[in-house]
C-alpha cells in the first residue's frame, strides 16, 4: 500500500519524536498517539493524546500539536510545516489539518476504523475543499502499530476499552 521506505528515511527522525510523544501518552494511560509539527528542521508543536486527562474529546495529539504550533508561529496558518503523527488522522484531525493549511502530513500506521487520509476517507486530498495536503503513510509503521497493540492488549487484559 505504501511506497518502499528506505531504512534511513529522512522522515524517520521526526517520526521517532512523534513516537516519544506516543510513549508519553502510554505512560499517562492514554491511547498512545503522538504528533510533532516541524518547520525548517525545528519542532514548533508537539502533542500526545490527552482525552482522558483533560476530559476533552477533542484533545487528540494532532489537535494539541496544531494549537501549540499556531501559538509558536503566532498564526493559525501553518504554512511550510510538516505534521508527523503515529496514527493516520481521524476526520476531526484531518479537518483541522485542512483548516490550518498544513501542506504535508506523514503518519506511521493506518487507522482502519477512523482513518481520514487514506483508509476510510480522504479529507486531506478532497478537491472540494479549499486546501489539500500531501499525505504519506507507513513511516516507522511497525513501531507505531506495536505501541498501539501493546496498549490495547493491556487494556483488554484489565477489562477496559
Amino acid at each position: 500500500m505504501f511506497p518502499e521506505q528506505s531504512l534511513f528515511s529522512p522522515h524517520d527522525h521526526w517520526m521517532r519524536q512523534a513516537l516519544d510523544q506516543a510513549r508519553a501518552a502510554f505512560e499517562q494511560n492514554e491511547v498512545p498517539v503522538g504528533a510533532v509539527i516541524v518547520q525548517n528542521d525545528t519542532i514548533i508543536g508537539v502533542g500526545c493524546n490527552q482525552r482522558e486527562t483533560l476530559k476533552d474529546p477533542t484533545a487528540h495529539a494532532e489537535i494539541l500539536a496544531i494549537s501549540q504550533a499556531a501559538q509558536t508561529l503566532g498564526s493559525w496558518r501553518l504554512l511550510d510545516c510538516t505534521l508527523y503523527v503515529t496514527l493516520e488522522p481521524c476526520p476531526m484531525c484531518a479537518g483541522a489539518i485542512v483548516q490550518a493549511r498544513i501542506p504535508t502530513v506523514i503518519y506511521g500506521t493506518t487507522d482502519l476504523k477512523a482513518g481520514a487520509c487514506h483508509s476510510l476517507y480522504e479529507i486531506t486530498s478532497d478537491p472540494r475543499l479549499n486546501h489539500r495536503a500531501t499525505v504519506m503513510g507507513g513511516v516507522l509503521q511497525e513501531e507505531c502499530k506495536a505501541i498501539l497493540q501493546e496498549f490495547f492488549q493491556i487494556q483488554r487484559s484489565l477489562g477496559k476499552k
